[in-house]
């Protein structure tokens, strides 16, 4: 009895020693949907996910390595969806506020953002922003990590929000 204690500890010590060191670089870098933050990880809706998948496919396809995801742009995303809802306006505007927060909060080195408005499905969206010169730039641009948020309005409109970012 005493050695299949002595076993089971030893294994559950491996286990969590394992578990808990995991950082962003130790996440597979071809997850099209990962995160650096384990503890708050964010639940993407099933049109964030299939924008993550398709940014990350057009990268792919292109010779680009793929983008990982941050719960830290995430949250710039979806504050800056809250905001545009509650205006009423697709803009860019308070740019410089998530661009000084990210690179206070992760050592982003660069950050950019492609916003869009009224879309139904992820295809759409990622193919009106790679027909479009400056949004496309974005999506091949030399970053490392992004954030995605898709809010409806009270009419049910989507607004978008990608945030991009070399750490």
């Amino acid at each position: 009895m005493y050695t299949i204690t002595k076993k089971v500890c030893l294994v559950l010590i491996c286990v969590l020693t394992f578990s808990s060191c995991a950082t962003d670089n130790d996440l597979p870098a071809d997850d099209p949907i990962k995160t650096a933050n384990l503890v708050d990880y964010i639940a993407y809706s099933s049109i964030e996910k299939d924008i993550i998948v398709a940014v990350n496919n057009y990268r792919r396809d292109n010779g680009l390595k793929v983008l990982g995801t941050l719960d830290d742009i995430t949250h710039q995303a979806i504050e800056h969806n809250n905001y545009m809802i509650a205006n009423k306006k697709v803009s860019h505007d308070n740019f410089n506020k998530r661009y000084i927060a990210l690179v206070n909060d992760i050592g982003a080195k660069a950050v950019s953002e492609n916003i869009g408005f009224g879309y139904r499905t992820a295809e759409a969206v990622v193919n009106a922003w790679i027909n479009s010169d400056g949004h496309k730039d974005n999506i091949e641009g030399d970053f490392t990590h992004f954030g995605i948020s898709v809010e409806q309005d009270e009419d049910g409109k989507n607004y978008f929000t990608n945030i991009f970012v070399k750490r």
